[in-house]
């Protein structure tokens, strides 16, 4: 933590979330944005849950002060303090700089990775509903459709949704967000998804952006019969690892 406390402060990553944070507080007894912040930076950075967890902060007197923190605030002051974060300034404030922190990985060749992962909830929570979830059937859940710089596994974004929208509908506007964010020479070499990207909205969306894509199909009676038919064709070309043409292979059959 104190390492990357430093790291924080010397780069100037912290100061400048801290400054365009959308939390304001009128009171003249509020806590100081910088406590408040910074309590919920460095919670997360010791892999805290919960809010209660911040308290176990209190005997660290190192980190907070690289961060140029007065105090660990409470529990209770950081749980209204998120709460008074207009949603939509705090979701643009905080995809903002995730991305800022992510984006120079993409000045050379990357593969964007898209991944909906289902998250089981207990007790009553926001956006808690029940959907599709093969681990708790029956469980009401949340949906995080979450865009990845391939192998690196760097987060782009992420949109939490509820539990039954885990469909590619959902995980689309995000992902055209991510893609319209970057400049030309900063777009993945390819987009990558599983079977239920691999529709035809999907794919006509990448295709309008003239953006290369790898989905995979599910393996549905017309998906077969259009493969059967491909595959009976005698026109197929083998080519070596540099892309020239070796021979033409005549004997392509089903199965093969």
């Amino acid at each position: 933590m104190v390492f990357f406390a430093a790291y924080l402060e010397t780069t100037g990553l912290f100061d400048t979330r801290v400054e365009e944070s959308p939390l304001h507080y009128t009171s003249p007894n509020a806590p100081q944005k910088q406590d408040v912040l910074g309590a919920l930076f460095l919670s997360i950075l010791a892999g805290h849950r919960r809010y209660a967890h911040v308290t176990g902060l209190r005997s660290d007197g190192v980190s907070p002060n690289i961060l140029g923190m007065d105090k660990i605030v409470s529990e209770d002051a950081l749980r209204r303090a998120l709460g008074k974060i207009p949603e939509a300034e705090g979701t643009e404030w905080m995809r903002k700089h995730l991305f800022k922190s992510v984006v120079a990985a993409c000045q050379t060749p990357w593969i964007l990775d898209i991944d909906t992962t289902v998250k089981p909830l207990f007790g009553h929570q926001e956006g808690a509903e029940v959907g599709y979830n093969p681990h708790k059937p029956g469980r009401p859940s949340h949906a995080y459709h979450a865009y990845w710089i391939g192998n690196l596994r760097l987060l782009l974004d992420v949109e939490v949704t509820a539990g039954n929208t885990t469909a590619s509908n959902h995980a689309q506007p995000g992902l055209n967000r991510v893609l319209d964010a970057l400049r030309a020479e900063q777009r993945p070499y390819l987009v990558r998804g599983d079977c239920g990207f691999g529709n035809d909205a999907v794919i006509r969306e990448m295709e309008s952006r003239q953006q290369p894509y790898l989905f995979k199909l599910r393996q549905s009676s017309r998906v077969k019969g259009l493969l059967q038919r491909v595959f009976t064709r005698r026109d197929w070309i083998e080519r070596d690892k540099a892309g020239k043409a070796v021979r033409m292979r005549s004997n392509w059959r089903v199965g093969r």
